[in-house]
């Protein structure tokens, strides 16, 4: 069994949890804590939680890069980090409001700067399993590293899996434009309104069907309604969500992938790592943040911090 590699962001999560609308303009009471988060950070961290060798390729920032690196570490994750000593590391100011339902203030920071110089083959030593995080692709210099990643993996035959990670995003890098990019990939793991605006299908079904084509395999994140596995043009599977008290989705979508790849690279079948999936995109919404609680007794990992 190999190792997982993410190529994503490490970010400083501020999670505001108000019970009531935000009042324009005055104060809303709210619960408000820092933790560490980022969508690639997030995927790794639970990953090794549920007991892949996961690894992350990432940029942090001058201000609290030491501090993310001894938390991806703490959950297991071998983090390989350049600290950006021009730029603080990437910030999300993350609004939930009673339901558990997010919207964000985004500021990519270090994050947005990674690029081909983090870069090198020997990531890839060990690892099976190349994860992308869209974010990466949104920026000329990290879809130059992505370009780069991809052309080792596919060299070494190592398996590539992205996330699309954002509508917003996705609409200003291009639709047409991120799927040839990521052409390599035979995995895609979007959430609902990812795969409709990728596909310009109108349902669920016809969407992850479509996108199984394109890559040969996608699993569609539904959310509520749990999520769908197609495979060469077909839906093969329905997998129904895991009940949870909803706290806050931060990071929901990225224990869901991380949950479906460790399944797979275990060597289970891609139905069962869907539902595995399902279980971790439920866990993850129980408490506040993105990352799982780190297990005691966890492995000792060891990662590159480049200066």
């Amino acid at each position: 069994m190999g190792g997982l590699l993410v190529i994503g962001d490490a970010v400083t999560d501020v999670v505001a949890r108000h019970h009531g609308p935000v009042a324009s303009g005055t104060d809303t009471a709210a619960d408000i804590v820092v933790r560490p988060g980022g969508s690639g950070a997030n995927t790794a961290s639970w990953a090794a939680h549920l007991g892949a060798d996961a690894r992350i390729l990432t940029r942090v920032g001058y201000d609290t890069g030491q501090w993310h690196m001894a938390e991806l570490r703490r959950s297991g994750v071998r983090p390989h980090a350049r600290v950006d000593p021009d730029h603080p590391t990437a910030v999300v100011i993350a609004m939930v409001d009673r339901t558990g339902e997010r919207s964000m203030l985004t500021n990519r920071g270090a994050g947005g700067r990674i690029g081909p110089a983090d870069w090198e083959d020997d990531l890839l030593d060990g690892v099976s399993h190349l994860h992308l995080s869209g974010y990466t692709l949104f920026a000329e210099s990290g879809l130059e590293l992505v370009r780069m990643a991809v052309r080792a993996a596919v060299a070494r035959e190592v398996r590539i899996s992205v996330d699309p990670a954002s509508t917003g995003f996705l609409r200003e890098f291009g639709t047409e434009r991120f799927l040839v990019e990521t052409a390599a990939a035979s995995i895609v793991i979007p959430n609902l309104d990812e795969a409709l605006l990728l596909t310009g299908a109108t349902d669920p079904a016809a969407a992850a069907a479509a996108l199984g084509a394109r890559y040969g395999m996608a699993a569609v994140k539904l959310g509520a309604a749990g999520a769908l596995l197609a495979r060469r043009g077909q839906v093969t599977h329905r997998a129904p969500a895991v009940t949870a008290r909803t706290v806050d989705s931060t990071g929901a979508g990225d224990a869901f992938a991380a949950g479906f790849l460790a399944a797979l690279i275990s060597g289970d079948p891609p139905e069962l790592a869907l539902e595995t999936g399902c279980s971790a995109g439920a866990s993850a919404v129980t408490r506040l943040g993105g990352r799982p609680e780190p297990a005691t007794g966890i492995r000792s990992v060891t990662g590159s911090g480049i200066g």
